[in-house]
């Protein structure tokens, strides 16, 4: 096992630039350089490389991490290979320990599982159970299925294995009620679960009989963390990336029955919603995104958020649900294998789906269930591009029955590359606000210079994007988006200057004219602010610049 003192040496020596230079060609951009992401097909340059920050980001699919992250996605290395590979990339010596005495704790979990796996051998009821659902033998070894026995049984395993109380109760194999320990997971069949990088982090388990919960995962962990993690993700990886498709399911058997069918790039969310956490991961590869629930209420129910989620964010791809009570795994288990590949040809995509589902959720007969359906849709649009927005109104008018007209949707402001009308840019244009945010982006000394001047209540379009810098977000999405855009240029500290003074004029000219027209104020109040943002108004009018003041709740 590497030692911790020698990775943090090594890690203080690298440069990621020097080291994803070594895979891909850079190309300078301010303080940061760019590449063509290895992970995703592209022919304009989306990865971005931060030498001062240490880390890298694709805009386009979301791959992002360290040096270290870069070379085991690349080379599909595990993180001691990665780690060994830099090594011989510095010419630096590594310092191992005796890994007798000094097992990872991961071993733990791997021996864990291995004693499942046998156990499961043993066990006929199981064995019996996996055979009732179709499941092959090849896919048995494949996703490592076992069984989990009695919890004594699985407690002599871990007295016999010398493996520490505190260790299995840290990795959440074992819990402890009133000071009794017990296994967590207790007559199961268990599902190993790994992370992208194929570390077990935890385990999946489902019940044979009729017990409540049907199924359980382990308790989060400083490995585990079910809202990041999908199933089976490691063994689909590669088909996710050669089809450019990716099948997101409900349960273990689910996945395990698609893979056995042909469908190798089906993954499973782990007893929990999809959410943001999990997009990072389903982007990789920029895949079309298949949500492939039961047809239930509570199905639809999830695939209806999901689908919100996965419009917003502009993803491609749609909903498949199934009726009658069965899911992909009771499909393929009737050998309905053509009838599955149809339907997840001609997916429902997100927004129809969520437009047709919540439509149907009201009573349209009612004019007024169906102002308030056209309320719903119609905040939904609104959340979609200008594009989408008016390719989808003929849609919600056709579910609504009701005039096209009658659907508002709302123009985007001005593109933020369009030139601004005045020199550098008026105080609200995107464009000169963008500028502004890539300069201290590139610049990072700069940002408590502006500090001194702006606020966001300054920033028109960008309050978000100025909020993050303050936060120090550097490497957050907006940020690179901006970052990443050439049309987009930093500015000299001349310019840097003026934009300040023009975009204080501008927030204090329309402050002028808010309180002006405020006849709700004290009268005094009202002379005091106003004789005081002239003052500021003149200075700047001179070519000066004026400190951020802010008006409170006026």
């Amino acid at each position: 096992m590497i030692t911790e003192e020698s990775i943090e040496r090594l890690k203080q020596m690298i440069d990621i630039a020097d080291v994803v230079g070594s895979y891909l060609e850079l190309t300078k951009s301010g303080a940061s350089f760019k590449a063509l992401c290895p992970f995703h097909g592209e022919k304009t340059p989306s990865l971005i490389i931060h030498p001062q920050k240490g880390f890298y980001h694709c805009f386009g699919c979301g791959a992002s991490g360290d040096a270290i992250k870069f070379v085991m996605e690349y080379e599909k290395l595990t993180y001691p290979e990665a780690i060994e590979k830099i090594a011989g990339l510095y010419n630096v010596s590594l310092s191992y320990t005796d890994v007798a005495s000094n097992a990872p704790k991961s071993a733990l979990l791997e021996k864990l599982s291995s004693f499942y796996q046998k156990r499961l051998e043993s066990e006929p009821n199981a064995l019996e159970y996996l055979k009732s659902r179709s499941v092959h033998a090849n896919m048995i070894e494949r996703f490592e299925i076992g069984y989990a026995p009695a919890s004594s049984e699985t407690l002599r395993f871990l007295e016999g294995g010398f493996f520490s109380q505190n260790e299995a109760l840290e990795l959440g194999v074992l819990a402890e009620e009133n000071g009794r320990l017990y296994a967590r997971f207790i007559d199961r069949l268990t599902f190993p679960i790994y992370a992208p990088n194929r570390k077990l982090v935890g385990f999946g388990g489902r019940t044979m009989g009729n017990h409540p919960a049907k199924y359980i995962n382990s308790p989060q962990t400083k490995l585990f963390n079910k809202s990041k993690l999908l199933y089976g993700y490691p063994l689909a990886k590669e088909a996710i990336l050669k089809e450019g498709k990716i099948i997101v399911t409900e349960g273990y058997l689910d996945v395990i029955l698609l893979h056995q069918a042909g469908f190798s790039y089906a993954v499973a969310t782990l007893g929990t919603a999809l959410t943001l956490d999990h997009l990072p991961l389903l982007s990789k590869g920029e895949p079309k995104i298949l949500l492939s629930y039961d047809g239930d209420k509570a199905g639809i129910a999830a695939a209806l958020k999901a689908s919100r989620l996965l419009a917003n964010h502009g993803k491609e791809g749609g909903v498949v649900l199934f009726s009658g009570g069965l899911d992909p795994a009771d499909m393929v288990a009737q050998k309905r294998i053509e009838e599955l590949n149809r339907l997840f040809l001609r997916p429902t995509p997100f927004v129809e789906f969520v437009l047709q589902k919540s439509a149907e959720s009201y009573d349209l007969s009612s004019p007024l269930q169906k102002e308030a359906a056209l309320k719903e849709c119609g905040e939904f649009l609104r959340t979609l591009s200008p594009l989408l927005q008016e390719e989808y109104k003929p849609l919600l008018a056709s579910l609504l029955k009701i005039p096209a007209s009658l659907i508002r949707t709302v123009k985007s402001p001005r593109h933020p590359l369009t030139p601004p009308k005045e020199g550098i840019g008026a105080g609200g244009s995107e464009l000169a606000e963008a500028s502004l945010i890539k300069t201290i982006l590139e610049q990072p000394r700069l940002l408590e210079f502006v500090l001194e001047y702006l606020d966001s209540e300054v920033f028109g379009v960008h309050q978000a994007e100025f909020e993050l810098l303050k936060l120090g977000e550097f490497e957050h999405p907006k940020l690179l988006r901006i970052l990443l855009q050439e049309r987009i240029h930093p500015l000299e500290e001349s310019a840097l200057k003026e934009q300040l003074r023009l975009m204080l004029r501008h927030f204090y000219s329309k402050k002028l004219k808010e309180i002006a027209a405020n006849k709700s104020l004290d009268f005094k109040i009202r002379a005091f602010w106003l004789g005081k943002i002239r003052v500021h108004l003149e200075k700047l009018e001179k070519g000066g610049l004026v400190p951020y003041e802010s008006f409170g709740a006026l």
